[in-house]
């Protein structure tokens, strides 16, 4: 796993595992993977925006949660949110 951000929480969440990254701009993300997020059923993880610690639906990377990503793709998402 590639050292992105700082990893700030890590919590059990709806029978599955749910992570918080924080960056020095000010953006997150919460990434989670359970029976009832996006993806979660197949071993993928669902990842949301975050500003400031709250949901964030008005970047350049997505105006939604995005779901079914491989963790690489999580990676790849997290180096995009770490950059805005």
């Amino acid at each position: 796993m590639k050292h992105i951000g700082s990893l700030y929480k890590t919590y059990d969440r709806n029978e599955g595992i749910a992570l918080e990254f924080k960056f020095a701009n000010g953006y997150g993300a919460s990434v989670i993977k359970s029976p009832y997020s996006y993806g979660g059923k197949h071993g993928l993880w669902e990842l949301a925006v975050l500003f400031h610690e709250e949901l964030c639906y008005t970047t350049p990377i997505t105006d939604d949660v995005l779901g079914h990503l491989t963790w690489e793709e999580v990676e790849e998402t997290l180096e995009q949110i770490e950059k805005l």
